[in-house]
Order: C-alpha cells, then structure tokens, then sequence
C-alpha cells in the first residue's frame, strides 16, 4: 500500500497546489512518501493481518490461548509500534555511518527544483499530469463502486465460473476484486502465474487426491480436518526450504566473495561499513548501493581524490557523492539515544502484554535477533527487490524451537512472538530504507523524512490498532470474507515447529515438495540471467506471493500462496498478471499508466470498504 498512498498524496497536494505558499516537488513529494509509507506499513508491520489474528482467535486453550488483549488489541499493537521505532532506528543508524562530511549536497537540491519548476511550466507534462488523475480517479470510482456492491450483492464474491460443482465442493470460484486485479498489475505475470500454478497443484491435485484418499476427512473449507488445513503444511514446507536457501545464500554469498580477497581488498570491500568508515572519515565518503542510480553527468560534481594506499579500486571512485549538509542529517546522540530506547521499550510493552506468558529472556533474543534479520532483510532487498520477511519470520521461529524446550507448554506462544517481532523489524527497516535511499537520490533531508516517518509511522499504529477491532466486531474472524489464511499459517508453523504432529501423509507430500523446490530455487538463484529462468516456479509465490518480478529478482516461495490461498484470490491475481503481459508486451505502452490504473483499483477498493463496514455495523440486510 505504500505506493497506493504516496500517489494518493501526491494527486492531492498537485491539486491543491495553487493554494499552497510553497512549490511542491519532488524533493517535497519524498517526504510525503515517506509519511504514507511509514503508516501503510504499519497494518502488516504490527500483526494485524497474521500473528495478532492467529492469538486472539486460532490458539487452543493448551497452547494459553486465545489471548484476548487489554484494550482488545491496542496493547499488543503498541508492541508491534516500538519495532517499528526500532526498525526506523535502523534505517536512520545507516545514515550516521555516512555522516560525517561536512560538505554540502552540490546542486542536487537545486536540480530537483529546477525540474520541478520545469514540469510545471511544461503544458505536455501538465497534460500527462491530469490524465493520469483522471485515470486514478476513474479506476477509484469503478472499483468503490463494485466494492459496495458486493455488500449488497454477497455472490459476487465468489463466481462459479468453473462450475456449481468445482464451486461448491472444491472452492474454485473466482472474485472480481479490483484490488487484487491491481495487485496483479503491480506484481506482473511471472509471479502471478506462479501462484497460479501453486493453486493449481494445492486446490487441483493435492487437495482432492487427500480428499479422496481419506487423508483430510472432513469438508474441503474445514481449516483443522479438511482439505484446506491438510494442503497449509504442504506450502509451509515450501516456505520453509525456500526461505532457508534463499537467506542462506545472501548471508553465505558474501562471506564467499570476502574468502577470495586479498587483505587490503577485504577491509575495504567486507568488513561492516560503520568500522571502515571510521578510517575514512578524512575523505567524508560513502558508497552508493548501484552506480546506475546515478547519472554520469551527476559524476562530474564530485571533487577528485587520490586514492589511498593499497586501494586500487577504480570503481569506488564513481560511486561516490557528497553527503547531505550537516543541519539536514540525524546526529549520533539522536541515533544512539534513540535506538537504545525503543529497544528497551519494546522489551518492557513486549513484557507488559504477554506477561509471564513470554520470559524475558526470550523477548530480549528476539529483539536482538530482529536487529540482526532486519540488517539481512535491507541487503537482500537492496540487492534482488524483495524483502524476504515472511522467510525471516520463519527462520526466527525455527531458531527459538532450538532454544525454548518443546516440554515447555508456552512454547507455541513463545514462538510467535519471536517471529512477529523479527518479521515487524526486516519488514519496516526495508520499507523506511527504500524511502531514505529515494530521498537521497533527490537530495531531500534525511532528517525530515526521518521525523516524517516517525509520524507515519505512530499514527499508522493507532489507526491499524483501531480498525482491527471495528472490523472484528462487525465481521466473524475466520469467516467467509476475511479467512485470514496467514494466521493459520503462523499457528501451524509454530506448532510444527514446536514437535506437534502433522496430518496423516503430510510428511511425506512435505517432504517430496520441499525437495523439488530446493532444486527449483538453486535453478533460479544460479541462472538468474537465463531467458528461461522465469518459467521455473520460485517456492514462496507458489507458497506466499509477495514479491514483484524483475530479471535478477529471487522470487521466493510464490507457489505457497497459490495453496494456501483459496483459488479466488489467485485467480484475479492472475487475471492482473495478464492483463500487466498484454498491456507491456503486446501494446508496448509505458507501466506508468500500468501503475496508476492498478493504484487507483487499490485505493477504490481500501477507501470504500470503509462505507461496507458501516453498512455492516448498521445491521444493513443484504439483497
């Protein structure tokens, strides 16, 4: 949703800009993303869709639960709002280990106004600028409208367009939300249809062949007896393989690299950046994540420098840039003071909600834990554009069913907590990162968008916190409409982790699937320049779909969501993975219209489910 909400802001303010005292450009635009994005994060960062779910309603009474908050929720959120502040910690803490220049950003700020300015008096861009408003518009009215229509016309939801049989015995129904329908436009088709192809696998062959077999007795929809649970441990275990190769290779492909330097190479090019810039602080220097952010004309502004002794990298030369002026970046007392603060307070709120439930010893492993995931989590998705936090979550509850004895009855508990707070960390520190890395590209304060974020951020928090609990008062939690199929995935992963026992014949299917997943995963992660590499299925979109697709990009786990996912929600992916083909492929016209059609799909849906969950309140019937 960040992008969604960065446009939304920005067809707003260039709206109201005649009324504004100050030019809105790109370097004001950045802040305002930074704000959205801070609060569009925060429904994912702080559990709502997965782990607070999965404790308030899927734990059994052994496992304590479920767990009903103080202030029904509020408590448990504001947990998850200090690892946001720790996580915002972290992307500000890299902007101190390039802080120590004095001079002056050369020209940047000035550029990114004068391109503003010249967009402005530009009546080519100013029309592009108001049909592509009009676009979002459009797209925002027809999907709000088909949103509220689905209050009043419940069966447009689930479309038997397989057949009353393939509808009602085995769940392949297909909904036209326009959301999802954007979500496939931004996700494009080789990571739709990999979750396609999961759905075909789990709701087409696994999942009759347990019916038929006797291995999941019960309904087909029945999360704990039927086919639909059986089939969530077979894509466990491909998230789990695949994000345990995938992680395994961005932490070991470094330390490979580093093996074969010679030693002056591996202290400039392998040890952390934060000690080696304390030896380059004379030069007031920091390298950039990829050279082709930047122009070669841009290069031309930075002041030349003899290399230093022993260091004979031509190429480090160009990718460096004069940082941001002093008053406009975070200070080292802000940092330090900062990070060691909301660590602590997110081990006492952590404390405070859980209680006895959580010991303490695990809460501090888990925050430090998280620290260390969230420093993986950036480096992975600056690198490949995908930020493994569901793989990251997994690996941490792996790690403390080593640590918590399985005896331990709060074991269950235990382990979601932990994997909540590293998936809290990597995920947020990611997206923040991505915020910082585009401000500096366009010369904007990293102080500002700090505080910005900070804001995004807290009422982010309060909103998630508040929303969760109207619309779980107003809708049955799991039902028909929200099923919540990633807090099933949370509790089984814990109680799998923690030595519960799987369905009948669930081992071994596991067992087949993970091993061709490995092989599969290793294809895509060594042929990662082959044409066709994006016809072999990456694990995650077959088990959980959240990463776009790019040529070097590792697309993990894709086919666990396909399963896991009822087939309505995959299919009007795909549908948007299409449709994303043909409008690139076959009419070559540009994806910036691609975006904003998919953003405005997103918004109509978001916005007017709002006017659904009144008319829920309300106790409107349906037609």
């Amino acid at each position: 949703m960040s992008m969604p909400a960065s446009l939304m802001g920005f067809g707003i303010f260039k709206t109201l800009q005649p009324l504004l005292t100050f030019p809105f450009s790109a370097v004001e635009n950045v802040l305002l993303q930074s704000v959205a994005g801070g609060m569009a994060v925060m429904p994912l960062g702080c559990g709502i869709v997965g782990v607070i779910p999965a404790m308030n309603y899927l734990l059994e009474p052994e496992e304590y639960g479920p767990i009903n908050f103080i202030l029904h929720g509020h408590d448990a959120t504001s947990s998850r709002q200090e690892q946001l502040d720790r996580a915002a910690r972290g992307g500000y803490a890299s902007l101190v280990y390039r802080r120590d220049s004095g001079d002056p950003v050369t020209g940047h700020d000035a550029e990114s106004c004068t391109d503003s300015e010249s967009v402005q008096h530009n009546p080519v861009e100013q029309f592009e600028w108001a049909s592509n408003m009009r676009l979002l518009v459009i797209c925002f009215v027809v999907s709000g409208a088909l949103t509220v229509s689905t209050f009043f016309y419940p069966v447009l939801r689930n479309i038997p367009v397989f057949g009353s049989v393939a509808a009602s015995q085995w769940l392949w129904t297909f909904n036209p939300s326009l959301a999802y329908v954007g979500q496939g436009l931004i996700m494009g088709p080789e990571t739709t249809l990999h979750m396609t192809l999961g759905a075909a696998v789990g709701w087409g062959l696994l999942s009759p062949l347990a019916k038929s077999k006797g291995w999941a007795p019960g309904p087909v929809n029945d999360w704990e007896h039927g086919s639909k649970g059986w089939i969530v441990w077979i894509s466990l275990a491909i998230m789990l393989v695949d994000a345990i190769v995938s992680l395994g290779y961005a932490v070991l492909r470094p330390l490979g690299s580093s093996l074969s330097l010679n030693p002056a190479e591996f202290f400039y090019h392998a040890l952390p950046s934060n000690f080696r810039r304390r030896s380059e602080e004379s030069c007031g220097r920091y390298t950039l994540l990829q050279d082709e952010d930047d122009s070669s004309t841009s290069q031309t502004d930075m002041t030349s420098e003899p290399p230093r002794p022993g260091h004979n990298f031509s190429d480090v030369a160009s990718d460096v840039r004069d940082d941001a002026p002093a008053d406009h970046r975070i200070g080292k007392p802000v940092v330090i003071t900062g990070l060691i603060s909301s660590v602590l307070c997110c081990v006492g709120t952590t404390h405070f909600v859980f209680g006895d439930l959580v010991p303490l010893y695990a809460i501090i492993i888990a925050v430090l834990m998280a620290l260390l995931l969230s420093i993986m989590g950036v480096r992975a998705l600056g690198e490949t554009d995908l930020n493994p936090v569901s793989g990251i979550s997994k690996l941490a509850q792996l790690f403390f069913a080593l640590i918590v004895p399985q005896s331990n009855q709060r074991s269950v508990i235990i382990n979601l907590v932990a994997g909540a707070v590293s998936e809290a960390g990597a995920l947020q520190a990611g997206d923040l990162m991505q915020d910082l890395k585009t401000g500096h590209l366009l010369g904007a304060a990293p102080k500002a968008q700090f505080w910005g974020q900070i804001i995004g951020a807290t009422t982010g928090a309060i909103l998630s916190a508040y929303f969760y609990k109207v619309y779980t008062s107003a809708y049955d939690i799991p039902g028909d409409l929200f099923p919540v199929p990633t807090a099933y995935v949370w509790v089984f992963t814990a109680r799998l982790v923690t030595g519960q026992g799987l369905p009948y014949m669930a081992k071994e299917c596991a067992f087949t699937t993970g091993a061709i997943i490995v092989i599969t995963t290793l294809l895509r992660i060594v042929y990662v320049d082959r044409r066709w590499r994006s016809w072999i299925p990456g694990g995650i979109a077959v088990a959980i779909g959240e990463c776009t697709v790019s040529s070097q990009r590792v697309v993990s786990g894709l086919i666990g969501q396909g399963m896991y996912n009822v087939p309505s929600f995959t299919l009007a992916r795909a549908l948007g993975g299409v449709l994303c083909w043909y409008w690139t492929a076959v009419l070559k016209k540009s994806d910036t219209q691609l975006i904003i059609l998919a953003s405005g799909f997103i918004l109509g849906e978001g916005f007017l489910s709002v006017v659904n969950l009144a008319l829920q309140q309300l106790k409107i019937p349906h037609l």
